[in-house]
């Protein structure tokens, strides 16, 4: 018997999993190691809405959650997965500046956006009207990080590598899938979501995301570049480019069309010569109202679900964590914009 069974280990498992270790609570992880954003995903962390300078929603609270807790996990698995980089935002006119210090003078957006207009001294990169640099931004390799967690829950035998077969969950006072028993169950499938019967009444619409990654010596950029794409470097002269948003299409094979809409955009950017390394695609939980979907099963008591967190799961997984452990087992209650209530009217036993 355990406390927990989870489904799926992307950012949200890896995330509530952690939360469980912490509080000296017995789980295990069945997940099929397929399909999971968080392989593709950037991995960024950036608490500002670059195109039209806001405040991302909670910024501020999960940037404090979220830096602590990559600093434990790079303790436990003793690795760098949190690289501290700068983003810069490429201004495009004028106008755009003025917006960028307009921005800046809100007493919420002080602490991120600079002040001070940088000009580009990058050869390979046309900027003409400069930069503006977002503070407490970076990276977290998420592929490594996804590796990493399953090689340690491996080691304590806490994982089965296998796709969840919901019919053969026995559901009572307590949970028994085949041969685990459990007192409770986080489902934390990502898009995967949408095969789940006991969930797929939510609102989870899924985007799908083509990136780049690219190989340019040249390019020499040190800086997270954003621009009509992103630029995030990696090492060895490798850069991550993109990523398209896609509502329509839910396969996770990659297309043309994406691809060259990257290249038409990187291109006008660069000019430095590059190879493509990799074309890979993924599909973000993404949510109508841009909202986690975390809470406790309409009818049955032992069974939740956390999900949703779209394009900000690295900023957005470490509290959303906390908030539902403190809801399962402290009978706190879940902040009305993530709970699933607000879907109940979708319900139908």
């Amino acid at each position: 018997m355990v406390d927990y069974i989870i489904v799926g280990l992307g950012l949200a498992g890896i995330a509530f999993c952690e939360e469980l270790e912490k509080n000296n609570k017995t789980f295990f992880v069945f997940d099929n190691n397929t399909n999971a954003s968080s392989l593709v995903a950037a991995g960024l962390y950036n608490p500002v809405i670059l195109k039209r300078f806001t405040l991302a929603w909670n910024a501020t609270e999960q940037l404090e959650v979220a830096k602590p807790f990559y600093k434990r996990l790079e303790q436990k698995l003793q690795m760098i997965l949190d690289y501290k980089i700068p983003v810069l935002r490429r201004f495009t006119s004028y106008e755009e500046q003025n917006l960028w210090f307009e921005a800046s003078d809100r007493r919420e957006l002080a602490t991120y956006l600079s002040l001070k207009l940088l000009p580009n001294t990058n050869p390979s990169i046309s900027a003409p009207f400069g930069y503006g640099e977002v503070f407490e931004t970076g990276r977290v390799d998420t592929s490594v990080l996804l590796d990493a967690y399953r090689n340690h829950l491996e080691n304590q035998n806490k994982i089965k590598q296998e796709t969840f077969d919901y019919s053969l969950l026995e559901i009572g006072y307590t949970l028994q899938y085949k041969h685990v028993s459990a007192k409770n169950i986080v489902f934390t499938e990502g898009f995967g979501m949408h095969k789940n019967p006991f969930f797929d009444y939510l609102p989870l619409d899924g985007t799908k995301g083509e990136m780049l990654i690219i190989h340019s010596p040249q390019l020499q950029l040190k800086e997270i570049l954003n621009a009509s794409i992103f630029i995030i470097p990696m090492e060895d002269d490798l850069y991550w480019v993109g990523a398209t948003y896609d509502w329509r299409d839910k396969e996770y094979s990659v297309t043309e069309e994406a691809k060259e809409d990257l290249l038409g955009k990187l291109e006008k950017l660069i000019s430095c010569p590059f190879e493509i390394v990799n074309h890979l695609a993924g599909i973000r939980p993404t949510v109508r109202d841009r909202k986690p979907l975390v809470g406790r099963h309409p009818v049955n008591e032992n069974m939740f679900i956390f999900n949703g967190l779209g394009t900000r799961g690295v900023s957005i997984a470490p509290q959303t964590a906390s908030q539902l452990y403190d809801f399962i087992e402290n009978k706190i209650p879940l902040s009305k914009d993530i709970n699933i209530k607000r879907y109940v009217k979708l319900f139908t036993p």
